[in-house]
């Protein structure tokens, strides 16, 4: 669309960042196989070591623990399964616990049949009710298989950040397996994985500014993976088969390290969300704010216009230049009822958006925001006062 557009749709996916694209176009030279023994063959599978050494250091874990997939929706289906190995052995996994406001990637459950599926709910902020995972997980048979607990680090909708040592802590003591979804999470906040954060995280390149197509599972250690999801030659030391997408793994690796060095720019990013929020409350007195209970992502807000649809809203910003969702953008464009709000008791909100911005979002954006909001406000009060 011609004009100036305002683009505050980062959690959806990021703008491709100069480093990634510039480490894809490279890698688009290299012709070879990574998996062949020959020079061009070893030149490719550099490319693929360097950048699964960067996305390891975003989280501080070990290059040999990451195990690149298509995406954070395969890594979720790959982990997220019954059956796993250790050696030559296997291990069960015979429930697996999520939260009522996790991503539908977790949420349904991977290869887990939907009756050894336990939802926790949240609270009014959206975090994970820890008494009730506690009291399920304590009435857990580990004779039958151990727990698997599957949570998000931090909302796609609201950014509210769950208090992941405390899950960790929990799913410890009960002897379970704990998969953290960190696709919001990464290059926002700071992850160590070495001290006990989780078990296996779940990352997704074009969250932070890498390409599409591209995501990792990243292990706390090698001593027990998942059955793999696709098998194939071997790669992935036979954890996720097919050649590696060489010119996508380049771009995932370079936007790492850039996320990387980017964390200190997250508090000029909050400053910025802030400012948002108050042209919001300003414009619109009435609006709810959701998740300012708790810890947010600095770059997350996500808020209802009372009387105004969401995609009505949405449709309306986006014809005055401005790109931002109407809660998550996951579902091939459509637009309904945030499950996610729905679980913290709102029920059926009718006008939840999301602005999610970047450390590149700037003044002109946020004035495009102001602009377009007010003309909105100003609608619905001619409707208000027509009625």
């Amino acid at each position: 669309m011609a004009g100036i557009r305002a683009y505050l749709d980062h959690n959806a996916s990021a703008p491709l960042l100069a480093a990634a694209r510039e480490a894809m176009v490279a890698a688009l030279d290299v012709a070879a196989n990574p998996s062949s023994v020959h020079a061009e063959g070893r030149a490719a599978r550099r490319l693929i070591e360097t950048a699964r050494r960067d996305v390891a250091a975003l989280v501080n874990a070990k290059p040999e623990h990451v195990v690149f997939t298509s995406g954070a929706t395969e890594a979720a289906s790959t982990l997220l399964t019954p059956d796993w190995q250790m050696g030559r052995g296997s291990v069960r996994m015979s429930r697996l616990y999520v939260s009522e406001a996790d991503h539908p990637c977790l949420l349904n459950g991977g290869r887990f049949p939907a009756a050894q599926v336990t939802r926790i709910g949240v609270d009014a902020n959206g975090i994970a009710d820890l008494d009730a995972l506690a009291a399920a997980l304590g009435r857990h048979d580990k004779a039958e298989g151990l727990p698997l607990v599957a949570i998000h680090a931090a909302n796609n909708e609201t950014g509210v950040i769950q208090p992941i040592d405390r899950i960790a802590g929990i799913v410890k003591a009960a002897g379970g397996v704990l998969v953290v979804d960190a696709v919001q999470a990464a290059g926002r906040v700071s992850i160590d994985l070495s001290v006990g954060y989780a078990d296996y995280l779940i990352l997704s390149s074009h969250k932070i500014g890498g390409p599409k197509g591209v995501g990792a599972i990243v292990a706390a250690s090698d001593l027990m993976m998942p059955k793999p999801l696709i098998n194939g030659g071997g790669q992935e030391k036979g954890h996720r088969g097919g050649t590696e997408n060489l010119a996508a793994i380049a771009g995932f690796g370079a936007a790492a390290r850039e996320a990387l060095n980017g964390l200190q720019a997250m508090d000029a990013v909050r400053h910025r969300r802030d400012e948002i929020e108050a042209i919001v409350k300003m414009l619109v007195p009435d609006v709810e704010i959701f998740g300012t209970g708790a810890p947010r992502l600095a770059n997350t807000t996500f808020f209802a216009i009372a009387g105004i649809k969401a995609e009505t809203a949405q449709i309306a910003f986006d014809l005055a230049g401005v790109a931002l969702s109407a809660g998550s953008a996951c579902s091939s464009g459509k637009v309904g009822p945030s499950h996610v709000l729905k679980a913290m008791g709102y029920g059926d909100s009718l006008g939840a958006l999301r602005v999610s911005i970047g450390a590149a979002t700037g003044a002109e954006d946020i004035e495009l925001f102001r602009t377009a909001l007010a003309g909105i406000a100003a609608r619905r009060t001619n409707r208000e006062k027509a009625a």
